[in-house]
């Protein structure tokens, strides 16, 4: 197959906000650069990361019209642009709990036969439709479903019996974020959380509670968390409450983290479930070492443990606070984190996992 003949359309909620869709840019870019012609379509009008390729930003439709009627026009927009386009794959990067309106995409927009539809949580009902009958008639045909992890391979082989599953990982754009992460000053010593504040899932009160029985607040290493979301409001009442306002300072959403990432003593990720999360693989790429619970999925298959991170047990605040007490008492093991951390994720470079992809689609 010619990768200059090929058609591929990107389907992905939006290009913001998240680790999700910051893969989805990089994807087109990482398919683009091979050759392949990209069509990235986004259902929301939100563009904040790079991407290749041609733009349908189905999100202004819904801008004019967020109707009943408008979601129906957005429907048959969307049917018309993949039928005209004439895609040879189709990869659907979205959430797909909802049961028949998944079942109408499927069988009136997609050629299920040509359709590649990825698993990025390890909470699947995200990505799986509730009804299982309708999700065995929506994922029979397809040819494969990529899960970011092996454990989220696992799962969906063990709860659906899909024999279609493979694993591709999540890369690094290790050259644009060390780009991105230059100029940037501050006096002060800090620790950094970042990405969507949503305590349900990120889990951001398990941080802010080993923070403070951990001996940083003593020796005025602050706590950044960067973000926005739903609970930022609950969390800054939290942080009064313990008296910490001073020493964990909360940042608004920036386009480009990275400098914050690069200036971090470490970056933390506390989440209840993950998929293969992103900001894991960009801290250790721009050579920040990581602390993360051993949630599922993700941190365990990037993480090795005392070499470029810490992996504690998931929900153990005295365990996350002693990681944290460990990093700032023992140099030498911080130093050989700091060194090894580059080169444990060279192997999720864009060329790497472009070309596992490409095999994907060639088969």
């Amino acid at each position: 197959m010619d990768n200059r003949k090929t058609k591929i359309a990107i389907v992905t909620r939006s290009l913001a906000n998240g680790g999700l869709e910051r893969f989805s840019g990089l994807l087109s870019k990482m398919l683009s650069e091979l050759g392949f012609e990209i069509h990235l379509v986004s259902i929301l009008d939100e563009i904040e990361y790079e991407y290749e390729g041609v733009l349908f930003n189905l999100g202004l439709q819904k801008n004019a019209d967020n109707t009943t009627f408008g979601r129906f026009k957005r429907f048959l927009t969307l049917r018309k642009y993949i039928s005209h386009q004439k895609f040879d794959w189709i990869i659907d990067n979205r959430n797909r709990h909802s049961s028949w309106s998944e079942w109408l995409v499927s069988k009136y927009i997609y050629q299920p036969k040509q359709t590649i539809y990825t698993v990025h949580s390890y909470k699947t009902d995200y990505y799986f439709p509730t009804n299982n009958f309708v999700a065995r008639i929506i994922y029979k045909e397809s040819p494969y479903i990529v899960a970011v992890s092996k454990e989220i391979r696992a799962l969906v082989e063990r709860k659906y019996h899909y024999q279609n599953v493979v694993t591709i990982y999540n890369p690094v754009d290790t050259e644009r974020l060390l780009l991105q992460a230059t100029a940037f000053y501050h006096d002060d010593k800090f620790i950094l959380a970042y990405g969507r504040i949503n305590d349900d899932i990120k889990n951001f009160s398990l941080l802010i509670d080993s923070y403070a029985h951990s001996i940083l607040p003593q020796q005025n290493i602050l706590l950044y968390i960067l973000g926005e979301g739903k609970d930022v409001t609950v969390l800054k009442s939290k942080v009064e409450a313990l008296h910490l306002s001073e020493k964990i300072i909360f940042k608004p959403k920036v386009s480009n983290p990275f400098p914050y990432v690069q200036a971090a003593l470490f970056t933390t990720l506390t989440s209840r479930y993950e998929g293969f999360p992103m900001s894991i693989i960009e801290s250790l790429a721009i050579g920040t070492p990581v602390i993360s619970v051993d949630c599922h999925s993700g941190p365990r298959e990037i993480i090795q443990h005392e070499q470029n991170g810490l992996l504690v047990e998931n929900h153990n605040e005295i365990a996350l606070c002693q990681a944290m007490n460990r990093l700032v008492q023992d140099e030498v093991l911080y130093q050989t984190l700091k060194e090894n951390a580059a080169k444990s994720v060279a192997h999720l470079s864009l060329s790497n996992v472009a070309k596992e992809w490409e095999q994907l689609l060639k088969q």
